[in-house]
């Protein structure tokens, strides 16, 4: 496995490391650390080989620092695709500041947070200083899984990085704002789910009937913004009328 930062302008095969995974995949890793530079390696492996357009490949799943490879054996094997795969050049990759950041309307705490309090006297914090602090970070988007339209977002300030909760809840409300250790995110449905709860936002992070499917792309940046109930209920029926658009700044 490649323990440092891989250097860009590489081949692929200088850059990573290539691991079987079962009959019909193998992954290709970069590092083992949760880092800007790793994930947009991850991405940028993703765009060659897509470009490349080998015999065999079904698809692709990038992970923080890793590119799962799914093939078909039939038509051929993880030993042709490594060898063609290692001569692929990367180019020049940079962990970059994002084009997009998107502006996220969350309402803190109550029922739309209820672990804000005890969040904020875990790390010893008011809960307007633990909202001022968690809505003071442009968020790096890393990947989506999980959840269709879940983003793992990074880096949470080091003062806010907690465990998960010992037990999780069997049912999270959508558009629940959280955070687990060096993540925050935004459920995009009700589901189950053991990081804790801070807010809300009414936005919608998955509709399969759009192009893309999903709010959120890998390499964007986010900013939670804190809004009041009020505000937080006329978002909410602007979205469910289907005429709010989401604010999207953007950098050069």
């Amino acid at each position: 496995m490649i323990e440092e930062t891989p250097p860009s302008g590489t081949r692929l095969g200088d850059a990573a490391a290539f691991l079987p995974v079962g009959d019909t995949a193998f992954a290709i890793e970069f590092g083992a650390r949760i880092d800007p530079l790793l994930n947009a390696m991850v991405h940028r492996a993703a765009a060659v080989l897509a470009a490349d357009a080998a015999e065999g490949v079904i698809e692709t799943v990038p992970t923080f620092r890793s590119l799962l490879v799914h093939y078909d054996p039939r038509l051929t094997s993880a030993a042709a695709l490594r060898q063609r795969f290692e001569a692929l050049d990367l180019g020049t990759v940079e962990a970059a500041t994002p084009t997009r950041i998107w502006h996220l309307p969350v309402l803190y705490g109550g029922e739309a947070g209820p672990d804000l309090d005890t969040v904020a006297a875990e790390v010893g914090l008011g809960a307007a200083e633990l909202i001022a602090l968690h809505a003071g970070t442009v968020y790096h988007v890393y990947v989506q899984g999980f959840l269709p339209g879940f983003a793992y977002l990074g880096d949470l300030p080091e003062k806010l990085e907690l465990p998960r909760l010992e037990t999780p809840r069997v049912r999270v409300p959508a558009g629940s704002v959280a955070i687990a250790q060096r993540m925050t995110g935004v459920y995009p449905v009700e589901s189950p789910g053991g990081w804790r709860l801070l807010g809300n936002t009414p936005l919608r992070f998955f509709d399969p009937a759009k192009t893309p499917p999903t709010l959120l792309a890998p390499g964007d940046g986010v900013r939670f913004v804190p809004v009041d109930a009020g505000e937080h209920a006329r978002v909410k029926d602007a979205v469910a009328r289907g005429d709010y658009k989401p604010e999207c700044e953007t950098q050069p």
